[in-house]
């Protein structure tokens, strides 16, 4: 119940939050596209009463005043019915982020349609108005004909290019809430080259057209003044490259800012912040490009991820080694001091404890002797159980391995009586040649370290435990040791360790 509830609440805060969302989308196109298109109206009349040539045309001041009647309602009616119309085209595609839920596939495509959507729309309306302004102008004169017709349809053009860019804008947080959801396998839109080539064409190819219109019809028609044609030229000339920077602007920014989020986040993974991810919500091949981003940026993340837990759990030594290596069997022959840690009466332990505080004890134990064999530059081969194998020498090569593991063997004794006094262990120091390499099978293999000095610093701790400290070393292990080292140890007689043939002889902390 607890967990049902929680998910309600859960589900309420994200239709609270898309709500907002979507209040706020609908605010900043509810004062952008009337904008555009108010100013879209006023232009065209401009043009088609001062700005495009013509033949001189009876009673103008009257057809003048009709066609601002006529525009005016165009703008009170015919655009608030474009509005509607584009907002009811889109509220079914916007529903599930005001519920709260994961969009549907259908639902992400609304989504990444609406700016065609209101480029839709606006087109369909200002066509409508082109066809009734050339009615009406061909009824009362029909040399305004051809000078409407053009006008509306290039200006109607234009400012739907800006109602799509500016809707693409306002519903890019949407788009970035659906594609969260929603992997992006293949382009739902446009991509570079067509986006780019429509920029073009309704930012620069729409004035040039009309330029052209103009110069064809001073050529089938020369009525026009030379001062009328200059004014036209002038006038359509600087639009074009007002208008058309301001269109290639908007699209090329609609289309730097999936790049420019990529290039961060690109960066951020170059300096080793691999949690870094780019937000998705463009669904052309940039899109793509985005959502393949993170995809490899979370690839890499789990490779280290991986090789950080195989890390700690062979070591940074074994775990850089062993990339290198391979898979190969086998290994090579050196000398390595070998260190031996083994807690005193785990048996006891086990049995008089619950396993959950045992645990506990162990990785407290174990957290002193591996802070004190990598402070000494050693390596942990494995945990045994409640004991632990560590290697100095192996498998990087170290400067006096052996006196490394008896100041290690030493820091231990030192620490574990203060840190973890639940517990006793002892410890066993053994020098001499060992074999480290991959042992096992290709499918399944451990990098390790065998030889007589791993046997031998087992022994050592058995025998330790009857010491105080309870630390034994082989005289082989303070003979390699460097000078400064072997001020801290003395001998301690001899003995023949169990399974050995032949005597070890011990030295002790002194």
């Amino acid at each position: 119940m607890e967990t049902d509830a929680a998910g309600q609440d859960d589900t309420a805060a994200d239709a609270h939050r898309g709500r907002r969302l979507i209040r706020r989308v609908r605010i900043q196109l509810g004062l952008a596209l009337p904008l555009a298109n108010l100013t879209g109206v006023a232009v065209v009349v401009a043009c088609v009463v001062w700005v495009v040539p013509g033949p001189p045309v009876d009673n103008l001041g009257r057809i003048v005043a009709l066609n601002i009647i006529v525009a005016v309602a165009f703008t009170l009616v015919v655009i608030p019915i474009a509005l509607a119309w584009g907002e009811a085209w889109q509220r079914g595609g916007r529903r599930w982020a005001q519920e709260g839920r994961i969009p549907t596939e259908r639902e992400v495509t609304a989504v990444l349609h609406a700016p065609f959507q209101m480029f839709t729309v606006h087109v369909t309306a200002w066509s409508a108005g082109a066809v009734a302004f050339t009615t009406l102008n061909a009824i009362l004169d029909p040399e305004m004909l051809a000078r409407v017709a053009f006008t509306i349809v290039l200006g109607g053009l234009t400012t739907s290019a800006f109602v799509y860019l500016l809707t693409e804008r306002a519903m890019r947080p949407v788009a970035t809430l659906a594609l969260r959801s929603a992997s992006v396998e293949r382009p739902r839109l446009p991509g570079v080259v067509s986006r780019s080539v429509i920029a073009w064409a309704l930012g620069s190819g729409v004035p040039l057209l009309g330029i052209l219109i103009t110069g064809i019809f001073g050529l089938i028609r020369p009525r026009a003044t030379t001062t009328q044609m200059a004014v036209t030229m002038t006038v359509i000339g600087g639009m074009g490259l007002v208008v058309g920077l301001w269109v290639v602007v908007l699209g090329a920014r609609a289309m730097a800012a999936p790049l420019r989020d990529l290039r961060r986040a690109i960066a951020a993974v170059g300096t080793g912040d691999l949690r870094a991810r780019t937000e998705v919500f463009d669904g052309s091949e940039l899109g793509l490009l985005q959502a393949g981003f993170n995809s490899m940026a979370a690839g890499l993340e789990e490779r280290e991820r991986l090789r950080d837990l195989y890390a700690r759990q062979v070591g940074e030594e074994v775990a850089s080694e062993s990339l290198e290596r391979g898979t190969a069997l086998g290994g090579e022959l050196t000398r390595a001091a070998v260190l031996f840690v083994d807690v005193v009466g785990s048996t006891a332990l086990a049995a008089s404890r619950p396993a959950n505080e045992v645990v506990a004890l162990l990785n407290r134990f174990f957290a002193v002797v591996v802070d004190e064999v990598h402070a000494h530059g050693g390596w942990i081969n494995k945990f045994q159980g409640d004991a632990t194998l560590a290697v100095f020498g192996v498998p990087g090569a170290t400067a006096d391995p052996a006196g490394r593991a008896l100041s290690t063997a030493r820091a231990v004794a030192r620490r574990l009586p203060a840190e973890v006094p639940e517990l006793e262990a002892g410890v066993g120091v053994a020098y001499g040649p060992v074999v480290a390499g991959n042992v096992g099978d290709e499918r399944r293999f451990e990098f390790t370290v065998i030889g007589d000095p791993v046997n031998e610093a087992a022994r050592l701790t058995e025998l330790a435990k009857s010491y105080t400290p309870m630390v034994l070393a082989s005289a082989d292990a303070l003979a390699a040791a460097s000078i400064g080292e072997r001020d801290h140890w003395r001998l301690d007689g001899e003995t023949t360790l169990r399974g050995r043939d032949r005597p070890t002889r011990l030295v002790t902390p002194s």
